[in-house]
């Protein structure tokens, strides 16, 4: 697979989601965790989703225990998390892995698609960032420490 939206996902609910629902929109795709010293980045997140979702924004947040074992929780702990404490209202999805042989494959096509530092493909902490255009082309990668607000002028770019 080559094309972003040929991937499918479980959501935090557990259905089943083809991601060609975002064609034609700008995505942002972020691991996630609840117990990271970046979580309160779900607050900016949230910020941009309320913002520019009516413009074509669609935020993919990916919980991963991978880093530190920061996202202990169950599915359902998870979203109760993300809305009691931040709101959220973005799509969220079933934990995953990011790196490693159980790595998800949407996960695998944006780290090919956008190397880190000095071509790494890993991910390197939790809340790294991807940021794809409404072709479905993985324009940017960001690191865990670029705040959402940061991210603005890009994701109005692709607007």
């Amino acid at each position: 697979m080559t094309q972003f939206y040929n991937f499918h996902a479980k959501t935090i609910d557990g259905k089943n989601l083809s991601l060609d629902i975002c064609k034609g929109k700008v995505v942002l795709i972020v691991n996630v965790a609840s117990r990271c010293g970046f979580t309160p980045q779900y607050r900016g997140l949230e910020d941009l989703y309320r913002k520019y979702s009516t413009r074509g924004l669609t935020i993919l947040g990916f919980p991963c225990n991978q880093f530190g074992s920061q996202e202990p929780g169950n599915e359902e702990e998870i979203a109760t998390f993300c809305k009691s404490t931040y709101d959220v209202s973005f799509p969220m999805f079933a934990k995953i892995d990011v790196n490693g042989p159980k790595a998800h494959p949407i996960y695998e096509f944006l780290k090919h698609s956008a190397p880190g530092i000095l071509g790494s493909t890993a991910i390197k902490w939790n809340f790294t960032k991807f940021l794809i255009d409404r072709e479905g082309n993985v324009k940017n990668r960001f690191a865990p420490t670029d705040a959402p607000k940061a991210l603005e002028n890009e994701i109005e770019a692709l607007l």
